[in-house]
């Protein structure tokens, strides 16, 4: 008897757990130091785990831009060609596919001076956190 209880307590807790949707991950591109040049944005990738569900901000002054790119318009640093666009000073992307996904600054020089950033989404779910 205190066998099934044990187990149909284990079962509710289960049917719990997999019935409530997790919150999503909210990161701040570069941290502290936002979306600019001079950030090594490889770098802040390296140390994170991102999943499909996830958001990613970026802050930046009036000068740049958030452009979701091509694989090749990423690696070439050409833009005029991007998936999306904005230059509000505040983007969210919401990381909806798994796979690698692109963005660069589409002002003339950031890309090239660094302000590109190669972001691989795994289909996992998303977890319970906000980086700042």
């Amino acid at each position: 008897m205190a066998f099934s209880n044990i187990a149909m307590v284990l079962c509710f807790f289960l049917a719990i757990n997999m019935a409530l949707p997790t919150l999503a991950t909210f990161y701040t591109v570069g941290d502290s130091l936002g979306w600019q040049i001079g950030v090594e944005y490889s770098k802040w990738t390296s140390e994170k785990t991102f999943v499909v569900g996830d958001s990613l901000v970026f802050l930046y002054g009036a000068i740049h831009t958030v452009d979701e790119v091509a694989a090749s318009d990423y690696i070439s640093c050409t833009t005029g060609n991007p998936i999306s666009s904005d230059n509000s000073g505040e983007t969210t992307i919401a990381l909806k596919t798994a796979g690698t996904h692109y963005f660069i600054s589409a002002t003339f020089g950031d890309c090239s001076s660094g302000m590109r950033l190669a972001v691989k989404v795994e289909a996992g779910s998303a977890s319970i956190a906000t980086s700042f």
